[in-house]
């Protein structure tokens, strides 16, 4: 992205924000990230820990969970865009296709809405594995001010 800060503190605060702003970041899904949500999450699905019961599904292997494939929207809502101090209000989702492990999935927000009085922002989200979308939706976060740092 064009201009995007840098440093301990990069991100945006709300005035800086204009629509079509996105950022994007990119992770490989490795079977480690499967058992550490589990293991976070309490989401022991044997669709995401157990290859045999996984080819019994119409996926026929394991698959990541969505709320891991989501939490990629989430890391680029707090570090990048708006960034540090951005606060969730609200996140819809739609699960459109599988992620598998060794996916590169490419996590992207883009400023749809900007309400200055209230500050907040909306965001279009997606997540991506090569041109397929798996998952898209739409994020409200309350975002940093100047005169309003992080509160």
């Amino acid at each position: 992205m064009a201009n995007e800060p840098t440093g301990p503190r990069a991100g945006y605060v709300l005035e800086d924000l204009v629509l079509g702003m996105e950022a994007a970041l990119e992770r490989v899904i490795a079977e480690s990230d499967l058992v550490a949500f589990a293991e976070v999450s309490g989401d022991t699905n044997p669709v995401h820990l157990d290859e045999d019961y996984a080819a019994t599904t119409p996926f026929r292997t394991r698959i990541a969970h969505g709320m891991l494939t989501a939490s990629l929207i989430s890391a680029v809502l707090g570090t990048r865009l708006p960034g540090p101090g951005a606060v969730y209000l609200s996140q819809s989702l739609r699960f459109r296709a599988p992620v598998r492990i060794g996916d590169r999935v490419r996590a992207v927000a883009r400023v749809t809405e900007i309400d200055t009085r209230r500050r907040r922002v909306s965001l279009a989200c997606s997540c991506s594995v090569g041109d397929t979308v798996v998952l898209d939706g739409e994020a409200i976060v309350m975002a940093p001010s100047r005169g309003r740092e992080g509160a």
